[in-house]
């Protein structure tokens, strides 16, 4: 749900699945990376221009209770120095611990597509003073990493809203360094809140994605009330 949020890529924190749309296509179409529906865009209600509005939500004060940010990235296991990606960003909801979590020798690239969220998170970066954090502006096809770059890219509540997921894994495999890892955190089929139900993707189907764009992935034993963990290599 939040705006292309990785690289988080961490949103639909809140929505719920009462929106209308049409699922995204999965022809070989160009589309945004992040269609955003259930919190819509692209001709839909509410354009994630409204940084305000959705700020509320992916920023409310319950998620910590469901998202478990605190644990979601300790069982990254990020290395002091790493390199990690926070696609489809939004609002910056993991920023902080992203960024704890590297310390200051390492970096966190919070990439997004909507230019509104990109600022809001540049002026929060500043606020709370996350030194070792860079906001990107990509492209709705591209994460525009260079090959080899990273260690670590996170997507939460964001992997169903790509389009062409398997090029666009792809591009991420091509990114990451040797030993990394791309995390995919996404609502189940019957969590309470999220996408509308034809925008979910079942885990089976996330892990085909990934094994097409030849990574190694695995569904994670983790309990998170609404979501499952993949690890893909």
């Amino acid at each position: 749900m939040r705006p292309f949020a990785l690289v988080l890529l961490a949103a639909c924190a809140g929505a719920t699945s009462t929106s209308t749309s049409t699922s995204p296509s999965t022809s070989g179409a160009e589309e945004p990376l992040v269609d955003r529906r259930h919190g819509h865009r692209h001709g839909h209600p509410h354009d994630f221009g409204d940084v305000e509005r959705f700020e509320a939500i992916f920023d409310a004060p319950d998620r910590d209770e469901w998202q478990r940010p605190g644990e979601l990235v300790a069982l990254m296991a990020l290395e002091p120095g790493a390199t990690v990606v926070d696609l489809g960003a939004g609002t910056g909801y993991f920023l902080r611990y992203l960024a704890g979590a590297v310390g200051p020798e390492g970096k966190v690239l919070a990439l997004d597509t909507e230019p509104a969220m990109v600022e809001h998170m540049r002026a929060r970066v500043a606020r709370e003073g996350l030194s070792n954090v860079e906001v990107r502006a990509v492209a709705p096809d591209d994460p525009g990493l260079a090959p080899a770059s990273v260690d670590a890219v996170l997507v939460v509540d964001t992997w169903h809203h790509i389009a062409n997921r398997r090029r666009y894994a792809a591009r991420l495999k091509s990114a990451l360094r040797p030993g990394g890892a791309l995390w995919i955190v996404d609502f189940t089929e019957d969590a309470p809140d999220g996408p509308p139900p034809e925008m979910r993707l079942a885990p089976e189907q996330v892990l085909a994605e990934l094994t097409d764009a030849g990574l190694q992935a695995e569904i994670l034993d983790e309990e998170l009330p609404r979501q499952y963990v993949i690890r893909a290599r």
